[in-house]
């Protein structure tokens, strides 16, 4: 197939509660979603996730944009492409800026499944239908709405709670949950808010049952996270370490956790997660899909890839009323007994409200043959 056009939507969503983390407050999410067309009409959508703060990772939306424009799309517009995997190839010699490589890759990936008329699924091993998903809680400093929120969560079915902490916000409000719902499947996330000075500290958590403790130090900290794990009973798992196999591979040769958070943009897109997929399973390395705030454009790639029955731990896919009051999709995702359903239909099954893009994005063309 050849590329003959690339548009975009660069849209901003209000958050319906703002979420806060070690990194900040969190109001609104501005994304792109692209528009990539090949010679016959057929026309793939992706996702672009960074935010506008270089505080997750180094990545902007804004860097991010004149990579994609100034560097990845010469690489593609010319090319020929027999399978999707070509693409990561092909993009090999811009170095870094994943989540620029992955918007391009996954939306290839969904017009190459719609150009062969299936499922984006059907590329994966042993896919389910329905997925048991759990969600992220921000920062809550008022106690009695932290426990409401949360049971309004699990009346809803999510299956597992993930509390976002920092230093001063950690032991109280963890015991507080734990307190409320002592059987929960409940999980935090440091987002490198800690040092390896703390590792007294956080071994106090051990005593409240967690499934684990993600990302407790910083993003480049391989070794001091090997030393926690051997200090710490609960289980270590990385995220924003994670942007490569060669990531996964060193982190399992050091010890430096026991599962990982696999988000398919900070990995480059689709291609690089197989690998990693592939690897943990091999490894029995616990693997389980992260989220970015995405659009349903992003969640229904999400689901699609999550559909694989490796992923056993419920991941952060939550509903489309989670974080927005509208979604960009003609048919918002839902949440029904703890569980989302795949979307049905080619590629990665969902079509886009223009009416909800056109309130909320402006439109361009980035390339046209």
């Amino acid at each position: 197939m050849k590329i003959h056009r690339i548009d975009r939507y660069r849209v901003r969503l209000p958050l319906r509660i703002p979420f806060e983390t070690s990194y900040g407050r969190l109001t609104e999410k501005a994304f792109d979603i692209l528009l990539v067309t090949d010679e016959l009409g057929n026309q793939g959508i992706g996702e672009l996730v960074p935010f506008e703060q270089p505080d997750y990772i180094e990545e902007t939306i804004a860097t991010a944009r004149i990579i994609i424009e100034n560097h990845l799309i010469p690489l593609i517009k010319d090319a020929d492409i027999h399978h999707p995997k070509e693409v990561s190839l092909l993009f090999n010699e811009v170095k870094g800026n994943q989540m620029a490589k992955s918007s391009l890759e996954t939306a290839i990936w969904d017009l190459y499944a719609k150009r062969n008329g299936t499922s984006l699924k059907t590329y994966f091993n042993e896919t389910r239908t329905k997925i048991p998903v759990g969600v992220s809680v921000g920062i809550q400093t008022d106690l009695a709405k932290l426990i409401d929120q949360i049971n309004e969560y699990v009346v809803q079915g999510y299956q597992r709670i993930k509390l976002k902490i920092r230093p001063g916000y950690d032991l109280k409000p963890i015991d507080a949950i734990r307190n409320k719902f002592p059987d929960i499947l409940l999980m935090v996330d440091a987002n490198s808010a800690y040092t390896i000075k703390d590792i007294s500290y956080l071994k106090q958590l051990d005593r409240y049952d967690l499934a684990m403790i993600e990302q407790p130090f910083a993003a480049n900290d391989f070794l001091d996270h090997a030393q926690l794990q051997k200090e710490m009973q609960t289980d270590i798992c990385l995220d924003e370490n994670i942007r490569t196999l060669k990531d996964c591979e060193l982190a399992f040769s050091l010890g430096s956790c026991r599962s990982i958070n696999l988000k398919i943009p900070r990995v480059g897109g689709i291609t690089e997660a197989m690998k990693i997929v592939d690897f943990c399973k091999e490894r029995d390395l616990l693997v389980w899909l992260g989220g970015m705030f995405e659009s349903g454009v992003g969640r229904a790639l999400n689901l699609q890839f999550a559909s694989q029955k490796v992923f056993k731990f419920p991941g952060d896919i939550s509903a489309s009323d989670r974080y927005y009051y509208e979604d960009i999709l003609t048919d918002p995702i839902e949440i029904q007994k703890g569980k989302i359903s795949v979307p049905n239909g080619f590629g990665i099954g969902v079509s886009l409200s223009q009416e909800t893009l056109l309130k909320y994005g402006l439109y361009d063309t980035l390339f046209i043959k």
